[in-house]
């Protein structure tokens, strides 16, 4: 076992270094003040009885210069103990792994295989539950990655240098060399500007987003191969057909819902830059093969399959016999290998709506069928590890990244679609309002129109329903040029209603008819649109299942379901249902929907894959992504699922190539087990308590954000109009200009009560509810205690919860109460939360029976407790900044008062890497 001297050894190791350079470049004066306020600190949270007024004391008498140095000290120190942190993870999996060898280490993709064997499983059986198997994770461009790229640039420099430094035989030289690596970059990170200077555009955004795909182009293949591995370890001898069981897919360019700089031409810029860059990657693996792949007929016994070929394709395009005069003519991979890369080179360039050049592959389907030739003419001939070690890997990633990267969603309100029908409707004289008819009169039109086979002219539409036009243009472009591979979904955020769904099938087969010969039957094309609706509010979530059945009964979009495989998404929202019913009304408002969603789907034959829009904080459905698939409703679970990847969750799981590796085994070990061996279901006494516990939740919840002066609270107590200023995110912190909790977005929301170390989205009204049981109903008690231990989906919502508590600091909380003027809304809203607070951590541990929110993971705990003393200061030097800032004279210099804005900003940015959570 590895012991955690090695990452104190890092801490104090890159602590010492920041401390050298914090005194060449800003002086001994700040390196002292830093230090003083890092001890007091310390010995405020040690229980020193004079340290809280000291530490205060200190924080008022810095002038901003310092208080500049002692943050940006913090802050910086926090990402190194991050990275420090991740390091020590990588080494107790590795530690852990050679300590279990040769069995499986724990939620891998071998002890899944091995469990389903040992439950019995036939090879027949285990097939079936791979080909259920479809886990497709999505990139989201929410405004929750607090970090330059420039910053984290440098600190994954630092990351593989603190690798390297482990190494066992490295020599004086070289760990001087790395040493000094460190120092160097460190002397640059403090030198660096932490904030963005300007609000990133949706295409840098995009290019933002790319830079994940060399780590998942180096990772995935590792997951595939593990998985072979792991089925020829438990069922020797067996031949299996391994699916397309992990894939990706991207939000980033395609997210319009109130985001109205996504604009149909981004769309079109982010699905070109995402062929290029996967047709890049493609043609460098296909190069470096090429290298390799030197065999020879005359020194094996290689068929003429693919000389047969090569000399089809040459006859098809002469043009190859230019490139491969220098091949030898016996060596057949070499020459398949340059026809292969004459066609990708061809498949450059290609706008939307062209014709593709002549040989270019139009998905990664076509470059499969290639990549399988040379594959099929090898097996047999002696190069097993051949095939395994350098074929399958690429075949791996085609069939996974093909032409397109990952499969680009698009996002859209539900009002932005009937807005826009309602304006061509009246246009064309079928239905004056058609936005205010009721909803059976509305799918009667919307059924009776479709499909629109006529041009729509622009004249008099106003701008956004002509952009939404063009957008779906676009999507039917798209699809027809480069396959439907290109474009994941339809998202419709707010469904309501079955009419919601179809009207974007409306504006779909439109944009089929236009864009195809007069007379097609454009409801028999092979490539459609699939359309999943979101439902993400209490009330929507409870009529959800309603919404479903009314859609898949009627005819026309029943058989558009049909021909995607009678298939159908339904997305499930955590954030906008958390802000809206509170922490557990929202946990079991979705747990609910999807069981019922998926009965009704049964009903009708249809299967169901959820999407789960989860972001990275506990407050928005976060936490370990095993723990939350396990949680999730056994009978919801076939073995698909589609799940966000948000904010900064994408730096923290895909910056380390080792940590990567781990997320995606997990997450496929835990879909696979989830799916094939179910967890225990709710028994129906528990499911009552739930209901029963989710009302009580829910009024408490509602009780808070309805009282007259709550968003006065949140305002006055909590730095969201610093985190609404931020430059992390091209999309608006709100859907409209007003603030209030309805048109908040829930990143931000979440996100400030995170930085006043309040987390109540993450458990107010948990503590209601459950104290209302332990005083109240002893029987349901002993109940509760059974569902704890017995039930994945209400501990993951309980520990969650605890972590969550354990994370809010109720000393500082109170300080950011303190910001509120009017005292009559303080002491109301204040009292409330700390009452709550209160009630749900004693219920929390009567429920566990531990001593310590944390008990059952000291390890989680001790890391908070090491952090704390380094995050109040910052928390206190924020506080002491809005207090400034709210005291300015109303003639005070827009620079002085940007100045301290750009000090508040950088507290928010260290806070977030001390929590390490955004929203």
């Amino acid at each position: 076992m590895v012991n955690n001297e090695l990452l104190r050894r890092d801490v104090r190791t890159l602590g010492d270094m920041l401390g050298d350079v914090i005194r060449e470049l800003a002086g001994e004066s700040a390196l002292e003040r830093v230090e003083e306020i890092r001890k007091v600190a310390r010995e405020r949270r040690s229980g020193v009885e004079e340290a809280e007024g000291e530490l205060s004391r200190l924080i008022e008498s810095l002038d901003e210069p310092t208080a500049r140095d002692v943050t940006r000290a913090f802050s910086i120190f926090f990402d190194l103990a991050n990275i420090a942190e991740d390091r020590h993870r990588v080494r107790i999996l590795r530690s852990r792994e050679l300590e279990r060898h040769p069995q499986p280490r724990s939620e891998s993709i071998g002890e899944a295989i091995a469990k389903l064997k040992a439950a019995g499983f036939t090879p027949v059986e285990t097939q079936s539950a791979l080909d259920r198997l479809a886990i497709e994770l999505v990139f989201t461009a929410h405004p929750s990655e607090a970090k330059r790229r420039s910053l984290r640039v440098k600190l994954r420099r630092m990351r593989q240098a603190l690798e390297d430094l482990d190494l066992a035989d490295l020599l004086p030289r070289e760990r001087q060399k790395l040493e000094n690596l460190l120092r160097t970059e460190m002397t640059a990170l403090w030198q660096t500007e932490f904030l963005r200077p300007n609000r990133p555009t949706v295409l840098q955004e995009v290019r933002r987003g790319l830079t994940i795909a060399p780590r998942l182009w180096e990772v995935v293949p590792g997951i595939y191969d593990d998985m072979r591995r792991a089925l020829e370890v438990s069922y020797p001898g067996v031949e299996f057909r391994l699916p397309l069981f992990l894939k990706f897919g991207s939000w980033i360019g395609g997210d319009r819902d109130g985001h109205p700089h996504v604009t149909r031409d981004v769309t079109a810029q982010t699905l070109l830059w995402l062929r290029e860059a996967a047709i890049k990657a493609q043609l460098k693996q296909c190069r470096q093969l090429s290298e390799f792949l030197s065999i020879s007929t005359k020194e094996s016994s290689l068929g003429p399959q693919l000389n047969d070929e090569f000399d089809a394709a040459t006859k098809k395009w002469p043009v190859i016999l230019e490139r491969v005069q220098t091949i030898p003519t016996t060596e057949s991979c070499r020459l398949w290998l340059a026809v292969i890369e004459w066609r990708l080179e061809q498949s450059f360039g290609t706008s939307i709506g062209e014709k593709l050049p002549e040989g270019a592959y139009r998905d990664g389907a076509e470059l499969e069928q290639d990549v399988l030739k040379l594959v099929n003419s090898l097996e047999g001939l002696g190069t097993l590890h051949l095939i395994r070690n350098e074929l399958l890997p690429w075949l791996d990633l085609v069939r996974v990244f093909g032409l397109h990267m990952n499969r680009l969603d698009v996002r859209q309100d539900a009002r932005r679609h009937i807005e826009a029908l309602t304006e061509i409707f009246a246009k064309a004289g079928i239905t004056a309002n058609f936005e205010a008819l009721p909803e059976e009169e509305r799918q009667e039109v919307l059924t009776r129109t479709m499909p629109w086979k006529e041009e729509i002219s622009h004249d008099g539409l106003s701008p956004h329903v002509v952009e939404t036009l063009e957008l779906f243009r676009l999507l039917h472009s798209a699809m027809a040029t480069f396959g439907p591979s290109c474009v994941g979904s339809h998202i419709i955020s707010l469904t309501s209603a079955p009419s919601d769904m179809l009207s974007v099938l409306w504006l779909w087969r439109w944009a089929q008819s236009v864009g195809n010969p007069p007379g097609t039957d454009v409801a028999n094309l092979e490539d459609q649109l699939a359309i999943a609706p979101l439902f993400e509010k209490i009330g929507d979530l409870r009529r959800g299942p309603e919404t479903l059945e009314a859609i898949l009964k009627h005819p026309v979009y029943a058989s558009h379901v049909q021909k995607l495989g009678s298939r159908q998404i339904v997305m499930v929202g955590y954030s906008d249902s958390t802000k809206d019913g509170g922490y557990l009304a929202a946990c079991w408002g979705l747990y609910r929907s999807q069981s019922e969603l998926q009965r009704t789907a049964d009903r009708y034959g249809v299967k169901l894959t959820f999407f789960h829009g989860r972001g990275g904080s506990l407050g928005r459905g976060g936490g370990p992504a095993a723990r939350g698939i396990y949680s999730l409703p056994p009978e919801a679970l076939d073995g698909s699922l589609r799940l966000t990847e948000q904010g900064e969750v994408l730096a923290e799981r895909y910056d380390d190539d080792q940590i990567a590796y781990r997320h995606l085994e997990q997450v496929t070990s835990a879909t696979l087990l989830a799916s094939a061996l179910p967890a225990r279901t709710a028994k129906p006494a528990w499911s009552v308590i739930m209901e029963q516990l989710s009302r009580r939740s829910y009024q408490a919840y509602r009780e808070l954000v309805d009282q007259p002066g709550f968003i006065e609270f949140f305002s006055s107590a909590t730095p969201i109009d610093e985190i609404e200023s931020l430059n992390i995110g091209s999309r608006p912190a709100r859907r409209r200009g007003e603030r209030t909790l309805a048109d908040l977005r829930a990143i931000p929301w979440v996100f400030s009560w995170t930085q006043n170390r309040s987390m109540i989205p993450a458990w107010y009204g948990l503590g209601t509810a459950l104290t209302e049981v332990l005083e109240e109903r002893p029987n349901d008690w002993q109940t509760l205690y059974e569902m704890y231990r017995q039930w994945p989906f209400f501990q993951a919502t309980i520990e969650n919860a605890a972590l969550a508590l354990a994370k809010a600091d109720e000393f500082i909380s109170s300080r950011y109460a303190d910001l509120v003027q009017n005292s009559e809304v303080r002491n109301l809203i204040g009292g409330l939360i700390d009452v709550e607070r209160d009630r749900s951590r004693k219920t929390i541990l009567a429920l566990t029976g531990g001593t310590d929110l944390l008990s059952a993971t000291p390890w989680l705990q001790a890391s908070i407790d090491a952090r704390n003393p380094y995050i109040d200061p910052l928390n206190l030097i924020q506080i002491e900044l809005v207090q400034r800032r709210r005291s300015l004279p109303a003639d005070t210099p827009p620079e002085d008062a940007e100045r301290l804005g750009g000090l508040l900003r950088l507290t928010v940015q260290g806070i977030a890497a001390g929590m390490r959570t955004t929203g």
